[in-house]
């Protein structure tokens, strides 16, 4: 289903200054995933959080293993910085120390897995949802298809889940759960070529930007304010897929430039562990370290380039960067490595791969030329038209088609949208 695009902006809800319900409040998301609501901001924060205007929400955390759960450490709790409100219609379930996660034996871990859905499920049916869509973001997931009564099931594809450098085929799990599944949708064209062809009610839904958000100028973070510009900028996780090697190096040849990374630094292994290190303690690299989303945008603003320095392999070659549409709706030049995402918006991003490509392409995105008023606009009319407002638009109204004639209607009716 292709929907035109409002001209006015999508309302958060149909009356923003009291309590709402949301557009069809007898549809609930059962959304299992495989994070808490308070951890780093994902994919599936951006779209559940926006799929609320539409359904009810249960956002159904991760059950702990049962000596976790009854001991936990002080790092598995929520850490006062990313702590953040839960958006209206959207429901938090922490199946709690009663309803841990076991492996054996079988039929007490089906039982326990059984009883966290149906509390999860209850959540909706007590707003009265008489419709429910099982919403799945991890393979792991699958078993939830036979445990909870649904109407609907759908699996989000939003990264290549064997995390490997190297190529590796789909398993056999992943293959059998798309194609149990009554829709899947896919983030990246990668991923689409390689599993979209499995099932054949799959949706290709790109990662996409609060464009507002990211567009609407900010104050100068203050930790920015000393250092020196130029500054070439990453704002993300701090993680091996990362090209390290390529840092140190331009780094090392440009000293006159300010290399910011803003993030968490995590998901390195040894050899990377060191080179982060060693860039550390280079005069021109900072490291800020991990910052509310809320601030992310006014760091990417008040960076003179934005990169996306990856390393190309069998994994990135699926990635489809969350910040490649951030990066595009402030205006700022963005670099990048020419994996697959990024090679159809070679027009508006800079590819480069060897070292002496990354310092022309860093140095040509400096010059007043790569910065005037109508490049700007052109980098920010493609990141509007990957607003998250219009892409979770897509997403409801495709459930709501799955789930027959009438419901499609309504959605139509209640939203204002337009098929074409």
């Amino acid at each position: 289903m292709h929907l035109e695009r409002e001209k006015t902006p999508f309302p958060h809800s149909p009356d923003e200054n009291s309590a709402t319900t949301p557009y069809l409040s007898d549809i609930g998301i059962l959304a299992l995933v495989p994070d808490e609501w308070e951890d780093t901001w994902q994919v599936r924060h951006q779209v559940l959080s926006r799929l609320a205007k539409y359904f009810y929400v249960a956002w159904v955390g991760p059950a702990q293993e049962w000596r976790k759960a009854w001991h936990p450490t002080e790092e598995q709790l929520p850490s006062a910085p990313l702590m953040r409100p839960v958006p209206e219609n959207l429901m938090i379930y922490r199946p709690g120390k009663l309803l841990p996660k076991l492996y054996k034996p079988r039929l007490l871990a089906s039982f326990l897995d059984r009883k966290r859905l149906a509390q999860a499920a209850q959540l909706l049916r007590d707003r009265g949802c008489k419709k429910i869509i099982v919403y799945l973001w991890r393979p792991d997931f699958e078993t939830a298809i036979d445990r909870v009564g649904h109407d609907l099931s759908c699996y989000h594809i939003d990264d290549e889940y064997s995390f490997s450098d190297t190529e590796q085929p789909v398993t056999e799990d992943e293959r059998r759960l798309i194609s149990r599944v009554d829709q899947v949708f896919i983030h990246s064209p990668a991923l689409l070529e390689k599993k979209g062809s499995i099932n054949s009610h799959t949706t290709f839904v790109p990662n996409g930007v609060d464009f507002q958000a990211h567009a609407a100028a900010r104050n100068e973070p203050e930790d920015l304010t000393a250092i020196p510009r130029p500054r070439i900028g990453y704002v993300g996780v701090i993680k091996s897929q990362l090209d390290f090697d390529l840092l140190v190096t331009l780094a090392s040849q440009h000293q006159n430039w300010s290399f910011v990374l803003v993030g968490p630094r995590n998901r390195l292994n040894e050899r990377d562990s060191q080179l982060a290190e060693r860039l550390s303690q280079m005069g021109n690299v900072h490291f800020l370290g991990g910052k509310p989303v809320e601030l992310l945008p006014a760091y990417m603003q008040h960076m003179d380039v934005c990169i996306m320095c990856y390393r190309i392999n069998g994994y990135t070659k699926y990635i489809y960067p969350v910040k490649l549409h951030e990066y595009l709706a402030t205006g700022r030049p963005v670099v990048g490595s020419p994996i697959n995402s990024l090679s159809a918006f070679s027009e508006i991003v800079t590819l480069a791969q060897s070292t002496d490509e990354w310092s022309e392409a860093l140095s040509v995105s400096l010059l007043s030329e790569a910065n005037t008023k109508e490049r700007l606009d052109a980098r920010q009319m493609v990141a509007r038209r990957h607003d998250w407002e219009f892409l979770v638009q897509v997403i409801a109204a495709t459930m709501c088609a799955r789930l027959g004639a009438t419901y499609q209607q309504t959605f139509e009716q209640a939203t204002g949208a337009t098929p074409k």
